[in-house]
């Protein structure tokens, strides 16, 4: 049975421990949550989709905190510190605490006369489910990681199930259309149990599965809807579910297009869970106003213009875009893109292109990551002429540039672009951690 006294040693020792990264299905895993015993008395939320995920597990947390119930919410990945992972009443859970879970999870694996192999995910999921179980909470929200059906979070019944979008991603894992994806994300259903969608055109296979398992099916613009209304002072909206409706609410903190179909997932969800957790008005208001959530369309302060967006798959990019033709004029914008080499790198491209004058093109530190010159291509491929620095176009615009890390390609953004400019920083959580790293580096 290995051990160890340092959270980060854990961390090291998993990434390797299994013999491959992703390994889907709910066998190993079932059976150590058996041997675990682990249960949960509280109401359990389970949070699936492709993109709006981390979102509506946030705006979800917020409400109920302020509704003064004592909330675990799990979600991946992680930006700066894998304590992200294990919120406790909207606090990061300390290594003491997490290395506790870990130890049992150790201790459970090695029961059998065959130890059980866990994916890195697989093992660190169970930890905090586990740490969560440990605590008297009153309701636990828990992030699917990819797909749903045979995600590790998934080896818990959940008393509602939420799945935000229904987009192209992982299709190897997947599958490679919007029906089998949906009928994958819609594994997490249970019958009798709310089903929310948030997905405006969701995939006939899911909602063919929620029906045919007997789920409590909630479909966006049938069972419950918002409807932004603008006045001349300010930008408010109201929200309409079955039986709760809640008017003039203001617009969430989470910036961007497409927060209010994830705060009307989420309050659908609440809605669904009146009777075991009513919240009020003014706790959905407080809710609202308070919601943070690192690396979604976040806006920092100061100029130039800085924004870090986890987007990287056609659908996250395409409501990029719109956020960013949104934030109105800026003489020229700086894109420091890096993405993994299996996403869609050229639809992502394709999206986006209208709104960069100059890529920052890196390289990230793991194997999985694409090369500036496969991201290059997909440049290439979707139109987007490559001008090396001087060889800009009449404007300006139009250059590309290579660098080995995200760090050294954001502080090369910030000596070029003017305090009137904009630096768009997206592709990957790996892309925007490295320069949430290296500021918070600066800043001490």
């Amino acid at each position: 049975m290995t051990t160890f006294e340092k959270l980060d040693d854990w961390l090291h020792h998993l990434e390797t421990a299994h013999p491959v990264g992703i390994d889907m299905g709910l066998t190993r895993i079932g059976q150590v949550k058996q041997a675990l015993g682990l249960k949960f008395e509280c109401p359990v939320i389970t949070v699936g989709g492709t993109n709006g995920k981390g979102s509506t597990c946030a705006i979800m947390e917020t409400i109920l905190l302020r509704g003064g119930y004592r909330v675990g919410c799990h979600t991946s990945p992680h930006l700066l510190s894998f304590n992200e992972r294990a919120r406790v009443n909207g606090e990061n859970a300390g290594d003491a605490e997490l290395l506790i879970h870990f130890a049992a999870v150790e201790a459970a694996r090695c029961s059998f006369a065959e130890p059980v192999s866990l994916t890195y995910f697989e093992f660190t999921t169970l930890a905090i489910m586990h740490l969560f179980a440990s605590l008297p909470l009153d309701a636990v929200i828990l992030e699917v990681g990819l797909g749903g059906r045979l995600d590790a979070v998934n080896v818990l019944d959940t008393d509602c199930a939420v799945i935000t979008s229904v987009d192209i991603d992982h299709v190897e894992y997947l599958g490679d259309t919007r029906e089998k994806i949906g009928l994958e994300k819609a594994g997490i259903f249970r019958p009798g149990k709310p089903a929310i969608v948030g997905d405006p055109m969701p995939p006939q296979s899911l909602v063919q599965h929620a029906e045919a398992i007997g789920a409590d099916l909630w479909l966006v613009g049938r069972d419950f809807k918002y409807v932004a209304q603008k006045d001349n002072e300010r930008q408010q909206w109201s929200y309409a579910g079955r039986e709760m409706r809640r008017s003039a609410l203001a617009y969430p903190a989470l910036r961007g297009a497409n927060q209010l179909l994830n705060t009307a997932a989420a309050l659908a969800a609440l809605e669904s869970l009146r009777d075991r957790l009513p919240v009020s008005a003014q706790d959905i208001r407080l809710g609202l106003a308070n919601v943070e959530l690192a690396g979604r369309f976040q806006v920092l302060p100061g100029k130039p213009a800085v924004i870090l967006d986890v987007g990287h798959n056609p659908h996250a990019a395409a409501v990029l875009e719109q956020n960013l033709s949104n934030m109105g004029y800026f003489p020229y914008t700086y894109a420091v893109f890096g993405s993994m080499r299996d996403k869609d790198i050229a639809g992502v491209v394709a999206r986006l292109k209208g709104q960069i004058d100059h890529w920052y093109l890196t390289a990230l530190p793991l194997p999985r990551a694409a090369s500036t010159q496969v991201l290059a291509e997909a440049l290439s491929a979707a139109g987007v002429e490559l001008r090396a620095e001087g060889g800009a176009a009449a404007d300006g615009s139009g250059t590309v540039r290579y660098f080995e890390n995200p760090e050294s390609a954001y502080a090369e953004a910030l000596k070029q672009a003017s305090e009137n400019d904009r630096i768009v920083v997206f592709g990957s959580f790996y892309t925007v951690s490295g320069v949430m790293a290296y500021r918070k580096l600066q800043q001490h």
